[in-house]
């Protein structure tokens, strides 16, 4: 196989996962975010780091509250892991984008 059969063969696997992503979402086989918050829309500071994140219900959350609220389960499609010795709020890799936290619009 040559380097580009690699290269179009994850290309075509990631596409797919990106179609079949999106069918779930709109079918509503996503993990359920019943009673749960779901963040909207986040601010950044100068460096371009997540400060804050502002949730459905309109509450606006600092960094440390919305990493409690994760790991208490009360925020829909965000994860919470360790790395570089801290806590890290991130989005469920659900292969969307467009709901990145990165992505979401600022507030």
């Amino acid at each position: 196989m040559s380097e580009q059969n690699f290269e179009q063969i994850y290309a075509e696997y990631k596409a797919a996962g990106e179609q079949q992503a999106l069918r779930e979402s709109d079918q509503g086989y996503l993990p359920s975010a019943a009673g749960k918050e779901q963040i909207v829309a986040v601010r950044k500071n100068d460096d371009g780091d997540l400060i804050a994140f502002k949730t459905n219900s309109g509450r606006e959350l600092d960094y440390l509250t919305a990493l409690q609220e994760a790991k208490a389960g009360n925020l829909a499609h965000v994860d919470v892991f360790h790395k570089y010795g801290r806590d890290i709020l991130r989005s469920e890799p659900d292969g969307i984008k467009e709901n990145n936290l990165d992505n979401l619009p600022a507030f």
